[in-house]
């Protein structure tokens, strides 16, 4: 039995309509006959997803307790034992109950494609395990049910389900997502536009390389050499010279009038000799084409204009950019160069550009030396002179009345031979001396037409002939091997460079480095294979390329590095001079794997550390801070009720006014960790209105004696564009910060001036002041300076400020007080206008309302 097809709904968010579409395609295929059964799918309670279910047959699901509770998870096997056609399984990333069969329910669904059931099913971009961090970033959540990438990729169809944000929230505002009471804090936390727009489009990048993986395994199954335009791939063809940085620039141009452009810039690197490419040229134009947002590729081959086309054909590139040529009219008699032949040979599915610039025409600089391999042509051209030369010769001697004697004839015969030696290499030449001896014993050596020596001086002149026609030709074709090691040598160094460049760089994608070795060595796929001890099976820790080696006996080339991991490249059989540089590439691909492991395993670290130490603070808090004002309202509660006293209205007034402040200061502490949770998880949403200083200042002193602070805000100041909640407690956090540690006497001066575009609020006080090197950590939470009571808070009064500041557009920042003492600085932005319309912004949740509304209390 055959494996099973797998069709997967992907979506950006939930309630983009993955679960119906899934139904929908259920209820198409039973109406064409198809036998299909729904494993599992989960209405979430709405009733358009519910009415889809009817008239489809459910397999019973399987009930499981764990902690006292009863969870229906999907029954495998009763699954297996009614082997339907088509299987129907929501929520691929979903986590099963403990206990279950598999941990994953994407194990669930491997074991049905494994018995030859087709399955359906639907998963979200966010589970994706490479994404998860994309993901975080966007939305503050990290998610904890994840599906491994590859299980997305083996999918014979994956079909997005694809909704605008702004359809996706009024969907979710009527209520056809998630319940009434849930709408307002999603819509105004992971539903908001932003997040939507960002989700959407990492579905919509994810799906479209998707489309090119498959686009290139096509064309590559069934040998597809033609180019199809279906997106626009601009290849740039570099030599090293000045030229490149224009070309590159023109590229990027035309890319942008193109949605979806690409630009690919090649250099394409001899192997049979030294190139006049400067590195450091080449070096500062790889930099220019990653700023223009493409791809630099270095590739080796003896026919440039050959090489260059297979890459562009390879890559579906449908453009090529060239430089016009740099050689000087005179040179044009050795050929039409690489950009004329490019075009000549591109066809017609691939536009070539020949562009300006300012080096046309001067000079290469440097010649570019052949290498000691000869090529084709030339070797055609030795063999001419070594048969067809000696016999025109001779046809030109015996012509010619003039007697030259056998020393010249000598002379003339052994330039022919050297001449074979230069064009064709050591075969052609000594086929030429031995050629032409025998043309010197049959015409010009006496006895004439005869293959014989009369006298033995002739004798001695043909063996010297022979000697050193053999002598020159011995010398050329070493010194062109000579040349041709050094040419690999460099070439191989070339190569070797640009690796140590990607370590110094600090380039650690690994499947940038095996696409690398597959371009470099013209290999078909590239795969780092490993595996924990000699019994166990290969695992592909990454690969590029269409169908990798699983194993190191199935590829064609195959690099250990060390006992457990392994290079594996397929396409075709490398020479053993290769071998070198592929073992370079393979110890690099095996530094890449274990540093990008011990970077994860670091960040794992590091977010374990900062939650142990803001859990330990946390804990602190409320052990001491929180509990201090609570043993004061709860004394205070108790003398009032208690019989034994009898209390007078002046008591009981200082109890009653006791149990307020105490009340009060756990509303302020609790609202500050509150407040301060948000900003860890970026759902502080402002409303920016225009908002006049004078009027929100004043409001954030409330309850701050009066005798302790001095106001001076300017009634010329201009408008400033802020939420006025946020700034009123940003204000209010600094300020009072600064009256607890302000000497006896002094008052805290709060100013207000204008400066271009910004507006600067100074809070400045007389205290102690804060050193250099405290002055950003006072701003991290749970942090207080000094010898501040244990009392005095949980330290998050300045860290929520200056996270306010930051939501608004602002900022807040400490300097030294002149005189002594510390001055906080709190930047806003002012309005763009006279007036500044209020943005349409989602519906916030009561926290956010709260949050927007709360005042300091007195």
């Amino acid at each position: 039995m055959g494996r099973g097809k797998l069709r997967i709904y992907l979506g950006a968010a939930p309630g983009v309509g993955k679960t119906y579409a899934m139904l929908s395609e259920a209820h198409r295929r039973i109406e064409r006959g198809t036998d299909c059964a729904v494993a599992f799918v989960e209405h979430h309670e709405r009733p358009r997803t519910e009415v889809m279910l009817h008239g489809l047959e459910q397999v019973p699901r399987r009930e499981m307790s764990y902690r006292d509770t009863v969870f229906a998870e999907m029954d495998v096997d009763a699954v297996l034992a009614r082997s339907p056609k088509v299987a129907l399984v929501d929520e691929l990333a979903h986590t099963n109950v403990p206990g279950s069969r598999n941990a994953k329910r994407w194990q669930d669904v491997e074991e049905l494609l494994a018995a030859g059931i087709d399955v359906i099913s639907t998963v979200n971009i966010q589970h994706l395990e490479s994404l998860g961090d994309i993901v975080e970033s966007i939305t503050g959540v990290r998610q904890r049910e994840t599906v491994p990438d590859e299980v997305i990729r083996r999918a014979d169809q994956i079909e997005l389900v694809d909704m605008s944000p702004q359809a996706l929230r009024r969907r979710m505002a009527h209520g056809n997502i998630y319940k009434a009471d849930k709408v307002d804090a999603a819509l105004s936390n992971y539903f908001r536009p932003g997040n939507l727009t960002a989700l959407r489009e990492l579905a919509l990048l994810w799906v479209a390389d998707r489309v090119d993986a498959y686009l290139q395994e096509y064309r590559t199954e069934h040998q597809v050499s033609k180019i199809w335009g279906s997106r626009e791939r601009i290849v740039v063809g570099l030599t090293g010279g000045p030229e490149g940085r224009t070309l590159i620039r023109r590229a990027a141009r035309l890319a942008e009038k193109g949605a979806g452009g690409e630009v690919l810039a090649v250099y394409i690197s001899r192997s049979d000799g030294l190139t006049a490419a400067s590195p450091k040229e080449l070096a500062v134009q790889r930099t220019l084409v990653e700023d223009v947002g493409g791809t630099f590729h270095q590739v080796i081959g003896d026919d440039i204009p050959q090489a260059l086309l297979e890459f562009a054909r390879g890559v579906n590139a449908t453009q090529i950019i060239l430089g016009a040529s740099r050689r000087k009219p005179w040179q044009y008699i050795f050929g039409p160069g690489v950009s004329a032949t490019v075009a000549i040979e591109s066809g017609p599915d691939l536009d070539v550009h020949i562009v300006t610039h300012e080096e046309v025409a001067k000079g290469r600089g440097l010649p570019v030396p052949h290498g000691a391999r000869l090529g084709r042509s030339r070797i055609i051209w030795g063999w001419i002179a070594a048969v067809l030369g000696p016999a025109l010769l001779t046809l030109l001697l015996t012509n010619v009345d003039a007697d030259l004697g056998i020393a010249n004839d000598m002379l003339l015969f052994l330039a022919l031979t050297v001449a074979a030696a230069l064009l064709g290499g050591l075969v052609p030449a000594l086929a030429s001396a031995a050629f032409g001896s025998l043309l010197l014993n049959y015409y010009f050596t006496p006895p004439l037409h005869q293959f014989a020596v009369a006298e033995p001086k002739n004798i001695v002149a043909i063996v010297i002939f022979v000697s050193v026609a053999v002598s020159v030709a011995s010398v050329v074709d070493q010194a062109a091997r000579r040349t041709h090691q050094a040419a690999r040598l460099r070439a191989e160094s070339e190569i070797l460079s640009f690796l140590a460049g990607n370590v110094l760089r600090g380039e650690t994608s690994l499947e940038a480095l095996l696409e690398r070795v597959r371009e470099t060595f013209a290999m078909e796929s590239v795969a780092v294979l490993e595996r924990v001890s000699d019994v166990d099976p290969w695992t592909c820790a990454a690969s590029v390329g269409p169908v990798p080696a699983e194993r190191p006996e199935d590829a064609d080339v195959d690099m250990p590095v060390g006992d457990h991991l392994a290079l594996a490249l397929s396409g075709r059989v490398l020479p053993a001079e290769d071998r070198r540089v592929l073992g370079a590439f393979a110890a690099q691909a095996a530094v890449v794997l274990d540093r990008q492991r011990l970077v994860g395993e670091a960040e794992e670290a590091r977010k374990l550390a900062e939650g142990n130490r803001i859990r330990t603070a946390l804990l602190a808090a409320v052990s001491h801070d929180l509990r201090t004002p609570l043993a004061g309202i709860k004394a205070a509660v108790t003398s009032l009720r208690s019989d034994d006293v009898e209390w007078s209205e002046e008591d009981q007034a200082e109890l009653l006014e006791g149990i307020e402040e105490g009340a009060d200061r756990l509303d302020q502490l609790v609202g500050n960790l509150l407040d301060m949770s948000r900003l860890e998880t970026g759902t502080v949403v402002p409303l920016i209105r225009v908002t006049d200083l004078d009027e929100v200042v004043p409001m954030a002193l409330v309850g701050i004696p009066e005798a302790g602070v001095s106001l001076d805000i300017p009634e010329i100041l201009p408008m400033v564009a802020v939420d006025r909640g946020l700034l009123e407690r940003s204000v209010a956090n600094v300020v009072e910060n600064a009256v607890k540690y302000s000497p006896g006497g002094e008052t805290v001066l709060v100013s207000a001036s204008a400066l271009g575009d910004r507006v600067e609020v100074r809070v400045v006080d007389r205290g102690p002041g804060v050193p250099d090197e405290a002055k950003e950590r006072i701003f991290e939470p749970f942090q207080r300076y000094g010898d501040a009571p244990r009392g005095a808070g949980v330290g998050l009064g300045l860290a929520v400020a200056r996270g306010f500041a930051e939501a608004m557009g602002g900022s807040l920042a400490a300097e030294d007080t002149p005189g002594g003492g510390l001055t906080m600085i709190l930047t806003l932005p002012t309005a763009a206008g006279p007036a500044l319309p209020r943005p349409a912004a989602p519906s916030h949740g009561a926290e956010d309302e709260e949050l927007s509304r709360r005042v300091r209390r007195p």
